[in-house]
């Protein structure tokens, strides 16, 4: 019996010693995750590129937007007459523009060169011509 109580005892106390070491090392563990990710933290070293545009029959404006590669690019459009679309098929963009209500776009200018959005909607008789240019450098 005394046998029995001791190794119940030493379970116990080991027990409670390993529950307290485990929490010693996950208070560790927990603060030294939350320092690497304030570290690490890709934010600071993105710069936004944001631009008001209107779409009206037929045009964009403005019509040509110029950014660096790597920017993120915040585009705030808003259809002053019918719906119209906007569409930046390279960057995987399309987006359906309701009269007087800004959508907002986003996307990363991973890609350098020249692309064409344009409207999506066919807004009438000069939608053909609803086009402009992303630059990017």
């Amino acid at each position: 019996m005394k046998n029995y109580l001791l190794i119940g005892l030493l379970v116990a106390t080991l027990g409670v010693g390993g529950l307290y070491i485990f929490n010693q090392n996950r208070s560790v563990t927990s603060q030294e995750a939350n320092s690497t990710e304030v570290i690490s933290s890709p934010a600071s070293s993105v710069s936004v590129k944001e631009f008001t545009l209107t779409a009206k029959q037929w045009a964009f404006d403005p019509a040509t937007i110029t950014v660096k590669q790597g920017d993120k690019v915040r585009l705030k459009i808003t259809s002053l007459d019918v719906t119209h679309g906007f569409s930046l098929p390279d960057f995987n963009v399309k987006v359906d523009l309701n009269p007087n209500a800004e959508t907002v776009v986003e996307f990363t200018a991973d890609k350098t060169g020249e692309f064409t959005f344009f409207c999506s909607v066919v807004c009438g008789t000069g939608h053909n011509d609803m086009k402009g240019k992303l630059i990017v450098l």
